[in-house]
């Protein structure tokens, strides 16, 4: 190579050569993509098209760039961006002078090779452009489409799964179909219905694509894949997910299936309907189309993203049954798709097309909206105001809108066959009533078109005309002044009978997807017969409860053969939809108000119930012959039949909302009637509520819109004498009702509910349905209208703003309070008037302020309200907090207000691919995360099980296998029943998901900063490997080797274990009774609810509180769990359990549970968590469980640093280990190295006290919120002080009194004694001074006598000589 290059540069003809070559890369055009490219490429005669072969990636770019530099007039070769190996997604530009924009010509495109093991589009696509370009010029067809036409073609947009699949692999055993991470692309964009995310660094290719979409604002696409032949068309998945069989229409269904069927119709094989695939031989397609959504369910899909994000109608093209057919195929393929691709490309000039330019210099408006009356899907201008709205044949009214102009409608537009009509629009800037200014976004001059055969309208208004009528477009005078509209019809339901349960079920799911923006349709539970109970929502955002806004329902057919009801909501549904966006008034409402419409709480009752039924019973009741509404708790009368499964749901519906005012339609009278509907007599007689004034005002709101009602006279043939007084009533005046809807709303939340009886007929006619409309319509809207009077606001934090959640509201003299919804919003619903409102809340000084209400409207009222922590903790020592502990409590009040856990979780999706996995699986899994993120996780072994199983305990933290006392530490398990494998599989994804998340998500990695995680993912791996799956209730797997149920098998006390523990037992005793635990959550399966201790069966709980509301905080962000309905029908587990919480006793009482131990002996609480029915469901379940619990299982690592923590120490700072800290006089837990402790607590004022030997006892009190961080506390103990219960002092003065006393009496006993002593010493002496005479004779005396001898000889020589001398003298 270095002789070569020396070649070079001494040969002079080769320098010059080498300098031009060089010279043209510099200066030629085009970006550096492309002239690298073309540099290199060989000559388009060089490369003739035989369809004989596929192209690699190599050979795909140099036949790219052949073609366009053979056709620089025509073709621009670029890339979008590149594939995750590093290949370029090129795309292919196709029109007259391809490197400027022209705004009359609508962009196209064409994408092929999604999935790179579906090769036919690939070759198809660059036969097609290799067409277009050889056959311009020559054929007049082509030459008018590449003048006319923005056509970019992108062959490959996954080159790097082309490059691993094999020829003649059909059905993508192979592999290829995903990129090079394994993600499958057409699944990996926005979702409508879901909002799963993909790591953006693993799909560079949806990302490249997604910024191309929005870049260049095309109006028709094609994705061309394989594997059958059929045309498919949006919407391509649904919000029920359902995996077939189920139509999802889009705005557009029409057009698209139009669309569908251009490409089908020209399609030899694809026309037919019948694919004759060999691997679905029977599948058929009638007229070669489908809707995506019926065919099977594709999620996160392009073809739906470029409907809803992008401006762009895309339909999907499968061309062949085999995937990677051999290429001797090729040539057929082409053939058969050529016309069909041609054909689709000509369907992007029908409909409409136009500019939209403000009236003061005729400068462009780029984003004004598109809107075409009856089709809600609106289209944005590009940037030189340019549109084009695909449209069937048809009339039509469209109108242009943009901010700051006044919007502009012309009607009557006529759309033909052929060519799109022009309409222009030329919209007048809104003048400002406070400056007279004008807001106006402007562009460079609109251009002229070069289309003569389109039809054009232009139009033009001042700011007094908003509308304009035209009749025939074709005639219009550009010149001539605008024509005045007439006034704007309101669209009125169309459909007018009953609807039985089927029927409804189709209505409400027919608007849920014609209607997505502003509709959402869910289930509160179902009935005894298995019904839903729908609701549809109907706002702007309806998802979600947005700040400030109020919560509205109607709830209707209660009664089953009460239908009127029903049906008006069906009405009112239909009513609020098509004319959202129209009509004003219905604009305003939705806008402002979240609606909820339940048209039938009584489904069952429905079915029944017969037609023209005026006032009979049968249908009344539900299925178990309970009326529903006499089975709601009451104030004065105890209700003893058994709570109904639609009464209960309600109960929990209406709990889990903040609602304002709602309605309860029935049928029988035309009245009003309010609370209270019984007294304590239950007599017939005025039971006037504390808000007497507000229900006869809201009352007399709908009495007076119904045209009947207000006169007072109900049903005169059936009750002549009976008579309301403007239509309205107090129901115990009209007759007693205990156990009614409307007075446990009002007691019991803070919603004001009305019951309405809407005519005497409870089931008329069909026939008739279209009068009770019409008396109706305008008292509904008004009604709702009713829930923006009174006063509303926000009670928040004085320091920061946060809203304050279930702070009290109260009116003085109004003995009715109500509470803040969970970002401190409120509504109080009051009469006109000036009142004294007080606001309460736990830990804060309460506020008083007044405010006047208006006659119409709605009066604001804020209050900030300022803490009281301060208050109580400056008894002691207080903590210092560092910017960073400051920053992390407002991390903790973010995620526990509003919407902050909620965006968390949809902020921080991962891809996954959800299965079961056994023992080896696992095993390598959590390894797996030590090997991969080994700064955050440490994997320990605990044990292993009987058949030598390691049972797996992972710990996350930013620094694992550390202790760090200060820090709270959370357990999370599963499997302990082996038949229930949810949990583990659970466990594992959520480890995964936040190892992937740490560093990326910075509140997911602040939470690891600050907690220590360990999860146990299978504490029964023997149990796990016999377990089947889809057994729902099977207990094949549920104990360990050894046959025990291993969560009965947990004991503390020796004298209650009879047998050795299990070594799982053991392992999981072992962990518990290392007392360092905070939280503690296990996973099991076979119901839907979330347990507290305890499992015994007669076990009193001293802070029950805090442990149900440890449970309800993890069923509170379950999305059905919290509604209480378990249903699990396979099981026996029927029933409605109240916010999806109980007492685990009360489920299932046993001694020896897991639960109980970790209570007594680790002394740390312990939820369970029941995920489901089914204990081993079918994989494909998994993804749906796992997005179901996973905001609950963040809510646990959010709700772990909670309560009350602090550090016990001495005066001097000494940190006291192993003090009791005792919570409202009974539960007690224990300080831990560094003195710290951490104790978890409900919401609310609680009581602390500190015990260590040798030191005072200590007591504090401590206020805990359900939104902050735990209150951080210092305890110092002084030295005790007290002996027996009395002052030190006292004692140790008592003590030195006796003991001097008791020296003073021995000194005198001592001296007594020796005064004695010395008295009896000198008489011995005396008597000594006469031994000597004496001893002489006394010897001589003694000799004679051998008894003296023996005497003197035994004498004891211990003796003193006086005890001798006196011995011997007795």
């Amino acid at each position: 190579m270095v002789h070569l290059w020396e070649h070079f540069l001494t040969t002079p003809k080769l320098r010059g050569s080498l300098f031009l070559c060089l010279f043209f890369l510099v200066v030629s055009p085009g970006d550096a993509r492309t002239r690298r490219a073309r540099s290199v490429s060989p000559s388009a005669e060089d490369m003739v098209e035989t369809y004989t072969a596929y192209y690699n990636y190599v050979d795909l770019t140099g036949r790219l760039q052949s073609l366009a530099n053979s056709y620089p007039g025509i073709a621009a070769l670029s890339s979008i961006g590149q594939s995750l190996e590093g290949r370029e997604l090129w795309v292919m530009r196709i029109t007259q002078d391809p490197n400027t924009d022209a705004p009359w010509k609508p962009k196209f495109k064409y994408v092929g090779n999604m999935h790179g093991d579906e090769t036919v589009s690939r070759q198809v696509l660059v036969y097609l452009v290799e067409y277009l370009l050889t056959t311009y010029g020559e054929d007049p067809r082509i030459t008018e489409l590449v003048n006319n036409t923005d056509i970019y073609i992108m062959p490959s947009m996954n080159p790097d799964g082309f490059e691993k699949s094999k020829e003649g692999d059909c059905n993508g055993d192979n592999g290829g179909r995903s990129n090079a991470k394994g993600v499958d692309l057409n699944r990996s964009f926005p979702d409508q219905y879901d909002n799963k995310k993909t790591d953006p660094e693993s799909i560079p290719e949806v990302m490249a694509v997604i910024r191309w979409i929005q870049e260049k604002k095309f109006v028709l696409s094609g994705n061309l894949h394989g594997g059958t032949v059929v045309a498919s068309y949006p919407f391509d998945d649904s919000p029920f997910h359902q995996r077939e069989g189920f139509y999802s229409k889009s705005a557009d269904d029409g057009l698209f299936r139009h669309l569908a069927s251009v490409y089908a119709q020209h399609h030899p094989v694809m026309k037919t309907g019948h694919p004759n695939c060999p691997q679905e031989s029977n599948e058929s397609f009638q007229d070669g189309i489908v809707n995506g959504a019926w065919w099977y369910d594709v999620n996160g899909g392009m073809q739906d993203y470029n409907y809803i994000h992008g401006n762009c109608l895309e339909i999907t093209m499968e061309l062949s049954c085999c995937k990677y057919p051999p290429a001797a195929e090729l040539q057929g393929e082409w053939d058969m798709n050529r016309e069909s691709l041609l054909a689709y490309i000509e369907q992007i000039h029908i409909g409409v097309r136009g500019y939209v330019k403000e009236a003061v210099n005729g400068s462009a408006l780029a984003n004004a909206g598109i809107v075409v009356e009856g089709i809600l899907h609106n289209l944005t201008t590009g940037e030189y105001g340019e549109f084009y709205r695909l449209l069937l044949p048809g009339t039509y009214n469209i109108t242009a809108v943009a901010p700051g102009y006044t919007a502009m409608t012309v009607s009557g537009v006529q759309v033909l066959e052929g060519k799109a009509v022009e309409l222009n629009f030329t919209l007048a800037p809104a003048v400002s009533e406070a400056a007279g200014s004008t807001t106006m976004s402007t562009t460079s001059a609109l251009p002229s078109t070069k289309d003569p055969n389109t039809s054009t309208i232009t139009t033009t208004i001042n700011t007094s005309t908003s509308t304009q009528i035209l009749t025939n477009p074709t005639e219009i005078d550009n010149n001539s002044p605008p024509v005045l509209p007439n006034e704007e019809q309101i669209i009125q339901p169309q459909e007018f009978r009953h609807h039985n349960y089927a029927d409804m079920e189709l209505f409400l799911r027919k608007y849920s997807i014609e209607f997505p923006s502003i509709v959402h349709l869910y289930s509160v539970g179902r009935s005894v017969e298995d019904r839903e109970l729908y609701v549809m929502v109907i706002s702007d955002n309806p998802k979600i409860h947005e700040h400030g806004e109020p919560e509205f329902k109607y709830v209707a057919n209660m009664h089953g053969n009460e239908v009127v009801g029903r049906e008006l909501m069906l009405n009112l549904i239909e009513y609020l939809c098509r004319n959202y966006g129209t009509d004003p008034e219905v604009t305003k409402l939705v806008n402002n108000t979240r609606i909820h419409i339940m048209p039938s709480m009584n489904p069952d009752g429905y079915e029944v119930a017969n037609e023209g039924d005026e006032n009979g019973y049968r249908g009344r009741n539900n299925s178990n012959n309970f009326d529903l509404n006499r089975n709601f708790p009451d104030q004065f009368v105890t209700i003893t039949e058994p709570r109904q499964p639609e009464t209960v749901a309600v109960i929990n519906w209406m709990k889990s909302l903040p609602f304002v005012l709602s309605a309860n339609l029935h049928g029988g009278s035309l009245v009003v009637n309010y609370p209270y509907d019984d007294d304590k007599r239950g007599t017939t007689q005025y039971s006037q509520c504390p808000d007497d004034k507000v229900f006869q005002l809201v009352s007399r709101a709908y009495s007076q819109e119904n045209p009947l009602m207000h006169n007072g006279h109900p049903c005169e043939d059936m009750y002549p004498g009976e008579y309301f007084q403007d239509g309205i009533t107090n129901g115990a005046n009209w007759y007693n009702v205990p156990g009614g809807m409307q007075d446990w709303n009002y007691l019991n939340t803070n919603c004001f509910e009305v019951t309405i009886e809407l005519g005497c007929a409870k089931y008329p006619m069909a026939k008739e349905l279209p009068k009770y409309w019409e008396l109706n319509r305008r008292a509904l809207l008004q009604f709702i209208h009713q829930v923006h009077t009174g006063i509303k606001g926000t009670v928040s934090d004085i320091r920061d703003g946060t809203g304050i959640p279930n702070a009290t509201i109260s009116v003085e003299e109004i003995e009715h309070n109500i509470s803040t919804a969970r970002t401190g919003d409120y509504w109080r619903l009051l009469a006109p008037g000036t009142y004294s409102i007080t606001a309460t809340a736990h830990g804060y000084k309460s506020m008083r302020t007044y405010a006047t209400v208006p006659r119409d409207g709605v009066e604001v009222v804020d209050l900030r309200l300022t803490s009281i922590h301060s208050d109580h903790s400056s008894e002691g020592p207080q903590p210092t907090q560092n910017p960073s502990e400051k920053e992390f409590e407002s991390l903790i009040k973010d995620l526990s207000l509003g919407q902050g856990l909620e965006q968390l979780t949809r902020s921080t999706d991962t891809e996954s691919s959800f299965r079961y996995r056994r023992y080896k699986e696992l095993s390598g899994f959590v390894r797996g995360l030590t090997l991969n993120f080994p700064k955050i996780t440490s994997l320990h072994s605990l044990g292993q099980s009987i058949e030598f199983r390691t049972i797996w305990a992972l710990e996350i933290s930013n620094r694992p296998g550390e202790a760090e006392p200060s820090k709270p530490k959370l357990r999370f398990s599963a499997g302990i029943h082996g038949n229930a494998p949810v949990g583990t599989e659970l466990l594992l994804e959520f480890a995964a998901f936040l190892c992937i998340n740490y560093g990326k998500n910075p509140a997911i990695s602040r939470l690891i900063n600050e907690t220590r995680i360990v999860i146990v993912p299978s504490i029964n791996p023997d149990g796990r490997e016999q377990a089947i799956e889809k057994q729902c209730t099977s207990t094949q797997g549920l104990n360990n080797a050894h046959g025990k149920d291993l969560d009965t098998d947990f004991f503390g006390n020796a004298s209650q274990r009879v047998v050795e523990a299990q070594p799982e037992t053991r392992a999981m005793m072992d962990l518990i009774l290392d007392k360092s635990y905070t939280l503690s959550v296990a996973l099991d399966g076979g119901s839907l609810v979330a347990t507290y201790p305890y499992d015994k069966p007669v076990q009193s709980v001293e802070n029950e509180g805090t442990l149900k509301y440890l449970a309800s905080v993890y069923a509170n962000n379950h999305p059905k769990m919290h509604l209480g309905d378990t249903g699990c029908s396979n099981n026996g587990q029927i029933g409605n359990i109240p916010d999806g919480v109980m007492r685990a006793a009360e489920r299932q009482s046993h001694m020896g549970s897991m639960k109980d131990f970790s209570m007594d002996f680790g002394h740390c609480p312990e939820i369970t968590v029941y995920s489901g029915c089914c204990l081993y469901p079918p994989a494909d379940q998994l993804a749906t469980l796992w997005a179901e619990n996973k905001k609950a299982l963040l809510s646990m690592l959010v709700e772990v640093h909670k309560g009350v923590r602090g550090v016990v120490r001495d005066r001097s700072g000494k940190p006291i280990v192993g003090a009791i800290i005792v919570l409202n006089g009974g539960v007690r837990v224990f300080t831990t190295e560094g003195g710290y402790f951490h104790a978890l607590l409900a919401p609310g004022n609680h009581n602390i006290e500190a015990v260590a030997d040798g030191y005072q006892q200590q007591r504090q009190e401590v206020v805990v919120s359900s939104y902050e961080a735990a209150s951080s506390i210092i305890i110092e103990f002084d030295m005790d002080n007290s002996i027996f219960g009395l002052p030190r002092e006292f004692v140790v003065a008592s003590a030195a009194a006796s003991m001097t006393a008791l020296v003073v009496t021995a000194c005198i006993i001592w001296c007594v004694c020796a005064a004695k002593s010395n008295r009896q010493k000198d008489g011995f002496h005396r008597l000594r001074q006469h031994r000597d005479d004496y001893e002489d004779e006394i010897r001589l005396t003694s000799m004679g006598s051998k008894k003296s001898l023996l005497a003197h000889e035994f004498q004891d020589e211990s003796e003193s000589d006086e005890e001798t001398l006196y011995a011997n003298k007795i």
